[in-house]
């Protein structure tokens, strides 16, 4: 089994699931007392919040490439960046490391398409929504038509993740309001959702709506899980 190498603390709410992920996904693969073979590097959540809405995505770019550098000398075989938002600086990663790079993305991307799904709205921090960054590259490399919502619909979410849910507060109130804007967008063809902030799964359930959901961080760490073991 080679060693799964992961940045996290964007939040830490989401951190702990990908421990659990990546450890139930090993001993799926290999049964008996199998388990994850990992290393966690935990940034201060603080500090990138606050660079990221001074828009100093330079400088978020250079505490991930140092953090990725750290994973690697402790003898990571890959590196996993347990978020959505912060792919949008994951060259500053993958320029500074010689070993592989899983990004989320492409991940996720490549579940939606095994679906034969072809119109998805995705929700998560209005940078996840708004920037190319994500879009793009599920477009590009997997053809999906991607949807995101009305403009005070992607301000509730964003508000949401960092008001609540990076705080580890998880309220009905706004699992239903989030539920609303699923269905309005399913109403306009969206055949699933991809929930691109990796808090969001902790809010919304799969069976709290009619369309498949897509839990990005699980998909993330299943899928460095079954490469750790090919």
């Amino acid at each position: 089994m080679k060693t799964i190498g992961l940045i996290g603390g964007m939040s830490w709410q989401s951190s702990k699931l990908y421990y659990e992920f990546l450890n139930t996904r090993a001993n799926e693969l290999l049964g008996g007392s199998h388990s994850a073979k990992c290393i966690l590097v935990s940034v201060d959540f603080a500090e990138i919040e606050r660079l990221s809405f001074e828009n100093k995505w330079e400088d978020i770019g250079v505490l991930m490439a140092n953090s990725a550098k750290q994973l690697e000398k402790a003898g990571a075989d890959i590196v996993l960046l347990g978020t959505n938002t912060i792919h949008l600086v994951s060259d500053a990663i993958t320029e500074n490391i010689s070993i592989p790079f899983l990004h989320i993305a492409e991940a996720t991307g490549e579940v939606i398409q095994k679906k034969g799904l072809k119109k998805v709205l995705l929700l998560g921090t209005k940078f996840t929504m708004e920037k190319n960054f994500y879009t793009k590259l599920l477009e590009d490399i997997y053809g999906l038509e991607v949807m995101i919502p009305e403009i005070d619909d992607r301000q509730l979410v964003h508000d949401i993740i960092y008001n609540e849910l990076v705080k580890g507060k998880f309220l009905d109130t706004s699992r239903k309001r989030i539920i609303e804007i699923i269905k309005k967008e399913q109403s306009k063809g969206a055949q699933g959702v991809i929930l691109g902030c990796t808090e969001l799964p902790i809010l919304i359930a799969p069976s709290d709506v009619e369309i498949p959901t897509f839990d990005t961080g699980k998909i993330h760490a299943h899928k460095a899980m079954e490469w750790a073991n090919e």
